[in-house]
């Protein structure tokens, strides 16, 4: 009896390798990243305060930093557009093949730019600017090792997942976030480099930081099923506030569009503005972490929960159009934990239900504002999960986050970074011409318009043409014959002007 001959399947060793490496630098330098950033805005907060008990001498140190930091992340803006903002929707363009970006320029320009901002008070968060350190280190190493653009992306893609789970001790998060928001595509090549990366980096990142989740608020009462029916209405106004926060972002974007001052300049506003809050409320500063945290601790008032929220909303409104460097993630998880206490306390304000629920409505808030403003519920759920290092809460928390996005998309509102990636691209002068060719990654989707077609018989636009179809473990050889199934990912090859509309259709 003849032996069978034992074949190891070696396709994905590559990736996990260079999953690994970039997961470990991304992990050191966003923990770097995230470590300068709290001591930094430790030592902002103790000089507001000292200036609130009238040390004149700490108002002079204030405002010296400030110009200071106003002035040098300026500079920095101006050698390197490409760190302004988030970073994600820069993420977004690089792996559509739509923007050409530096990875070294942007890497250290965006680590320093983002100390100086977001540590100097500005409510901006942190997880953008990893999401862009991540991935820009994944370029780097694809750069090194000269790869495809094609099979950049996966290394891209790694960094960007690894980013994220660095910057909140949320691995699954990160490679959701990057398969549901940033690569729109769960390909098979992608998650396993986002894992690997991911889970190298949070492991990094847990030696250096504890194993307490981030935002650890502590037991959550279960919430009873008879008081569901506020859960309703709690995912409506959040639906609703996600819906306003996207529009008045975008307008504060056009707003500072109009001015007549250079882009890199725009800081000076929020700069400015930034001293006041700080006298007036130090502890407001910041993306919000140890704010949501405060709220388990610190019973406040209606009035005072809505000058949070509004003080919250507008400053970050001011912060995020300017273009300085930081992301919004952080601070929406931060309008969502107000909003869910503000709510929380109207219902029991109305006798509605008891005090003991009100941490609860904290953290669906958090959820539930991200799920709706960003249009990735799985990423929300799973995130608030890691964050908060509970599990008791999820079936209230999937239903919170699954009505504000329906409200959200019900009134046509789009993901928020993908709004943002359109106003970046119509901006850029460094985007690629209609007639550059670039490959895309489309899932066939169950129930979608490519399930159980034959490849001959899909609608495809001219010049475009199928090169690859991945079916599991197996890659196919795309005949007009062959039948697409539920899961597959095709490869094709299109002109880059008829790439974005292309998926938009799909």
């Amino acid at each position: 009896m003849l032996k069978k001959r034992l074949h190891l399947n070696t396709s994905k060793i590559s990736i996990v390798f260079y999953g690994t490496i970039i997961g470990f630098l991304t992990g050191l330098v966003v923990s770097l990243f995230r470590l300068s950033i709290e001591k930094s805005l430790s030592y902002f907060q103790s000089l507001y305060v000292a200036i609130g008990h009238g040390n004149f001498q700490a108002l002079i140190i204030v405002i010296i930093l400030n110009v200071l930091c106003l002035f040098f992340v300026s500079w920095l803006l101006k050698k390197e557009p490409n760190i302004s903002g988030s970073g994600i929707p820069q993420v977004e363009g690089l792996l559509m093949g739509e923007l050409t970006v530096n990875w070294w320029s942007t890497l250290w320009r965006k680590f320093v730019a983002g100390i100086l901002a977001i540590g100097s008070g500005l409510m901006l968060g942190r997880e953008g600017p990893s999401i862009q350190l991540g991935a820009s280190i994944g370029q780097g190493i694809a750069k090194y090792r000269q790869l495809s653009h094609n099979k950049s992306k996966s290394l891209i893609a790694s960094g960007a997942a690894a980013g994220l789970s660095a910057a909140f001790n949320a691995p699954l998060a990160g490679v959701m976030f990057v398969l549901e928001e940033v690569y729109h595509s769960i390909s098979p090549f992608v998650w396993v480099g986002a894992l690997t990366g991911a889970t190298v980096a949070d492991f990094v990142s847990t030696v250096m930081f504890g194993q307490t989740p981030v935002l650890a608020v502590g037991h959550l009462n279960i919430f009873p099923v008879r008081l569901y029916w506020l859960l309703l209405i709690f995912g409506v106004v959040l639906g609703l506030f996600g819906f306003l926060y996207q529009k008045i972002l975008l307008f504060s974007l056009a707003t500072y569009a109009r001015l007549t001052i250079p882009k890199y300049l725009y800081g000076i506003i929020p700069f400015i503005l930034l001293m006041p809050v700080g006298i007036i409320w130090p502890n407001l500063l910041g993306g919000g972490n140890s704010l949501i945290l405060s709220l388990k601790d610190t019973p406040l008032n209606i009035k005072v929960l809505l000058v949070m929220l509004m003080v919250r909303f507008i400053f970050s409104m001011i912060s995020y159009g300017s273009g300085l460097p930081g992301g919004i993630f952080l601070p929406i998880l931060t309008l969502g934990a107000l909003s869910g206490a503000l709510i929380a306390d109207l219902f029991v304000y109305f006798n509605l239900m008891p005090m003991s629920y009100i941490l609860n409505f904290v953290v669906i808030g958090m959820a539930g504002y991200f799920a709706c403003i960003g249009k990735a519920p799985f990423t929300a759920i799973i995130l608030i999960i890691e964050m908060v290092g509970s599990i008791t809460h999820i079936l209230p928390l999937a239903l919170v986050c699954l009505i504000s996005y329906l409200i959200v998309d019900l009134l046509n509102g789009a993901p928020i970074y993908e709004s943002l990636l359109e106003r970046l691209l119509k901006r850029s002068k460094r985007g690629m011409t209609s007639s550059a060719m670039t490959t895309i990654e489309i899932s066939v989707l169950a129930g979608g318009v490519m399930e159980d077609q034959q490849i001959r018989d899909l609608k495809l636009v001219p010049n475009s043409l199928i090169t690859l179809v991945k079916r599991s473990d197996n890659l196919l050889i795309p005949k007009g014959d062959l039948v697409l199934r539920a899961g597959d990912i095709i490869d094709i090859r299109m002109s880059q002007s008829d790439s974005k509309a292309f998926r938009g259709q799909f």
